[in-house]
Order: structure tokens, then C-alpha cells, then sequence
């Protein structure tokens, strides 16, 4: 059940990333570094996600 919760707060936090991303790339005057660093969390997280869900499919 452990890995269901941390699926869920993993899946959240992805998804805020993808908004908070394309806010940013709707501003006038778009920080790039800024994106950058989002898009990299987004991706670490996308593994993270990646990972548990192979372990919870095969549990």
C-alpha cells in the first residue's frame, strides 16, 4: 500500500510540474533556466514513476 501512496503523491507532483511549466512557457518573458530545472524534476520524477510502477506490477 506504501507504493500506491507514493505513486499517487509522485503522480500529483508530476502533474503540477507539467502546469507550473506551461505557465512559465506562457509568460512574456519566459525564465528558461527556470524551465530547465522543472523539466529535469519532471523527468526524475517521471522515472521515479517509471520504477514503481514495475515493481507494483510485478508485486
Amino acid at each position: 500500500m506504501n507504493g500506491t501512496v507514493d505513486l499517487a503523491k509522485l503522480e500529483a507532483r508530476h502533474t503540477a510540474l507539467e502546469n507550473e511549466i506551461d505557465t512559465e512557457l506562457h509568460r512574456p518573458l519566459p525564465d528558461q533556466a527556470h524551465i530547465t530545472r522543472l523539466k529535469r524534476e519532471k523527468l526524475k520524477i517521471k522515472e521515479e514513476l517509471s520504477l514503481l510502477s514495475g515493481e507494483l506490477a510485478v508485486a
